[in-house]
């Protein structure tokens, strides 16, 4: 229990500072002996990632409410991108779920910058978490099991 809820700090903290990576700290408890689970640490961490970009989600939402950020989208052409955007992230929930997908699995693009895009666009929260939460998963269990692999590999 307490490996899970260390593994679940790491991915809260992780998604919140740029100077904590869990890919890092999941590839080093990947080689200690006595992995237990590879895809239920990889949710919970998953999780923790989650609960950490939901923050920078609403972070992005708000964002066009501060005084220096409306400043720079009130001008006309920066307006219309923005609906732009956010008619495609409406009109095409499936390309924004894959990008999402595809960012939350890969890392390209980055998924923090992602999550506070996804929330300036409004693009579906329970989209956004649900293919966010997926893609990290599918992630970290690789990240782990790979670890461990290589772990016995060169053992």
């Amino acid at each position: 229990m307490g490996d899970l809820l260390g593994v679940l700090a790491v991915g809260i903290a992780s998604a919140l500072l740029p100077f904590v990576n869990i890919e890092a700290y999941l590839g080093v408890r990947g080689t200690l002996p006595g992995l237990d689970g590879v895809w239920a640490l990889g949710f919970v961490a998953a999780v923790g990632q989650m609960i950490g970009k939901t923050v920078w989600y609403f972070l992005g939402a708000n964002a066009l409410s501060w005084g220096w950020v409306r400043k720079k989208v009130e001008a006309p052409k920066a307006q219309a991108r923005l609906e732009v955007w956010r008619a495609r992230t409406h009109d095409r929930p499936v390309v924004a779920g894959a990008l999402t997908f595809v960012s939350a699995s890969t890392g390209l693009p980055p998924f923090a910058i992602l999550a506070v895009l996804a929330g300036q666009l409004r693009m579906n929260l329970a989209l956004f978490l649900g293919l966010g939460l997926l893609g990290r998963w599918l992630r970290f269990a690789a990240v782990l099991g790979g670890a461990e692999w290589l772990s016995r590999l060169l053992h």
